[in-house]
């Protein structure tokens, strides 16, 4: 078990990374006021790991599972629900859950009584290496990811791998997404991923969500509110991944960012800037987790989404690839030369399928 520490202006977090983490830390906070949020699959496997962890009376707030309960119809669901458990400033809301469930969670955390302590217990693997770490909280607002959110720091993290061991093929799917993305932004993650045997191998898993965690770690300490340009590396992939997961729907997060790292390696390929080996072998790792990209018809219309991209400057798309090995960069495009690459990634992938 590894204990990484994450300093920040607006507080500290400690991220308690490894197997037994739960046992060792998550039965510290049942003697305060907590108040749990999770959502129904999670409850249904876990509800009598919660209940005899944190006690057979401790208010709990359980979401329908999935990305539309990211909505300010449940955020407020669950202020009403403290306030009816009569929760006071001194309490801790315990997110247990995937990165709907954290994110929901600490924005009411953030806002209950102008702010509360906030644990997050990610059950997820996409959730364990990225979203329960660096405060990022958010819903979904008029078709815009993320639109309503705070930068709020959890006091713990708890990312213990036993979560994994229930977790369908599909979820680790979308957590290999985010963990190639850390691959292209860390050498030592990319020699990990891309010597390693079979990348859903449990004790393989266990350790590189570690290896994630500290990079994310060292990433939000340098620039919490995301205001230097450092932690906007961390939109790798997203760009496109989220406009497209805006329209299209139906498969998960980390999927749509492997699917937008695809496409925008394809322009970083474009510009000279991703080539040779490294190149290549990054596309491999996506298609060793994603076995055909998909090719969209309408995509104009998904593109538009990402001209409401926070990242963007004025008037350009911002997509972050990666460069060199370990280091990422940024690409400026106009919204027409945008959308003509990736169709133009399209329109190959079209042709190499009709091959095959």
């Amino acid at each position: 078990m590894t204990d990484i520490e994450l300093k920040t202006q607006s507080g500290d977090s400690v991220i308690h990374c490894g197997e037994g983490a739960f046992s060792a830390y998550a039965h510290g906070h049942a003697s305060r006021g907590v108040f749990i949020v999770t959502d129904a699959n999670v409850f249904s496997l876990y509800s009598d790991l919660i209940r005899k962890t944190f006690g057979e009376k401790a208010p709990i707030k359980i979401l329908p599972a999935g990305e539309t309960s990211k909505s300010t119809r449940y955020l407020l669901e669950i202020i009403q629900a403290m306030l009816e458990a009569d929760m006071k400033r001194g309490c801790t809301v315990i997110a247990i859950g995937g990165g709907v469930v954290g994110d929901i969670a600490g924005l009411a955390a953030s806002l209950y009584m102008r702010g509360v302590n906030l644990v997050q217990i990610p059950t997820t693997l996409l959730s364990q290496v990225d979203s329960s770490v660096g405060g990022k909280t958010a819903v979904d607002f008029k078709n815009v990811k993320n639109l309503i959110g705070t930068f709020y720091q959890p006091v713990e993290v708890i990312a213990d791998p036993l979560f994994l061991e229930t977790l369908p093929p599909r979820e680790i799917r979308c957590g290999l997404g985010e963990i190639i993305k850390y691959g292209a932004l860390n050498g030592e993650i990319y020699s990990k991923l891309k010597n390693a045997e079979d990348l859903t191998n449990p004790h393989f898993l266990a350790d590189v969500i570690t290896d994630c965690i500290r990079h994310k770690a060292e990433v939000v300490a340098r620039d919490e509110h995301d205001l230097n340009g450092i932690r906007k590396t961390l939109n790798l992939g997203h760009t496109t991944g989220h406009a497209l997961e805006l329209y299209y729907g139906r498969k998960s997060h980390g999927e749509f960012v492997l699917i937008g790292m695809y496409y925008e390696l394809y322009i970083a390929h474009s510009y000279g800037v991703c080539k040779g080996n490294y190149y290549e072998n990054l596309i491999s790792l996506i298609t060793r987790v994603l076995k055909k990209i998909p090719v969209y018809e309408d995509m104009e219309k998904a593109l538009t989404n990402a001209v409401h991209d926070k990242k963007n400057p004025d008037g350009k798309i911002s997509v972050i690839v990666p460069g060199i090995e370990g280091k990422s960069a940024e690409i400026l495009l106009d919204f027409n030369e945008y959308v003509s690459l990736i169709t133009e990634c399209g329109n190959v992938l079209k042709e190499a399928y009709g091959k095959s």
